[in-house]
């Protein structure tokens, strides 16, 4: 048994095909399937049921498949930390954000990051946060931009700035000659929120719920733009935070709301066992530099 092997049966499982699996792995169909099948002898049980129409995975083949992926990660980790070694700010670097922040920061940071560093290949992953999350936790990205609270003990949390939420209104709404605002102002308001799983949703949610102010049921949102546009149609009033505001944007006024205000702080957030210390402090520099 060799990595692999290892590499063969976790391809297969995630692809659900022997042919795809072969061709993510750069071998051949045969190669690939007379390598399983030893692989079953030598362990002495089957790991997938095969028939012409669909390929499931055993029980037993399911549990050492997880394993199979948590060697194969650590496998990784031992040449990310050969390679870091050698230059711990060059090679490929893997950053999540969620949908609400992604647009807005990531296109100041791609510049920064090829100036400044120059051998870094920068990929970026716009994802929900529960799905960052995991990603972090299964290795599959490096480092994430999210909203605390993050209460997972297996990561490093650096809050990076706090960013405050205006409430949007049209320029043709009551609400709009007002400086600021309270919470009282919004209590019976038409107020637009995202749809399920986004965090934005939940911390407007949060400051509505202490506060007496409640969402309209019949809409939901799937982005900040969409709910900039129903807002400009005078359909409703909505929460946007500071980093996402277009000031130029006439149609629109976006107002302070009195003290405390509503806000979220932003972290970035990587693994505690990431071997690339060095290079993620430096990404933290940047973000810092350019807020």
């Amino acid at each position: 048994m060799n990595l692999r092997d290892l590499q063969y049966i976790v391809a297969v499982a995630e692809l659900k095909s022997f042919v795809k699996a072969a061709d993510q792995c750069c071998v051949s169909q045969p190669t690939l399937s007379m390598q399983i099948k030893k692989l079953e002898a030598f362990l002495g049980i089957t790991l997938f049921e095969r028939n012409n129409k669909q390929i499931l995975v055993t029980d037993v083949g399911d549990s050492i498949i997880s394993s199979a992926k948590k060697v194969l990660l650590e496998a990784e980790h031992i040449k990310e930390l050969a390679r870091n070694a050698q230059n711990p700010l060059a090679g490929t670097f893997k950053l999540g954000a969620f949908p609400t922040l992604a647009s807005y920061i990531l296109p100041d940071l791609v510049p920064l990051v090829k100036s400044t560093l120059p051998d870094i290949r920068l990929i970026l992953v716009e994802e929900k946060t529960d799905v960052l999350l995991q990603q972090l936790k299964n290795g599959t990205i490096d480092a994430a931009l999210l909203a605390a609270p993050i209460n997972e003990d297996n990561l490093v949390v650096k809050p990076l700035f706090n960013d405050i939420f205006k409430l949007a209104v049209s320029n043709q709404h009551s609400l709009s000659k007002k400086a600021v605002v309270s919470a009282v102002d919004i209590i019976g308001e038409p107020l637009l929120l995202l749809d399920e799983g986004h965090c934005l949703r939940d911390q407007a949610l949060q400051f509505c719920q202490l506060n007496g102010a409640t969402e309209e049921q019949n809409v939901r949102a799937t982005s900040l733009e969409t709910l900039r546009q129903m807002v400009r149609a005078n359909t409703g009033i909505t929460f946007i935070p500071d980093i996402a505001i277009q000031h130029s944007d006439e149609a629109i006024c976006y107002i302070p709301f009195e003290d405390p205000q509503p806000k979220r702080t932003i972290c970035l957030v990587w693994r505690k066992t990431n071997p690339r210390r060095i290079l993620l402090e430096r990404i933290e520099e940047l973000l810092l530099d350019n807020k």
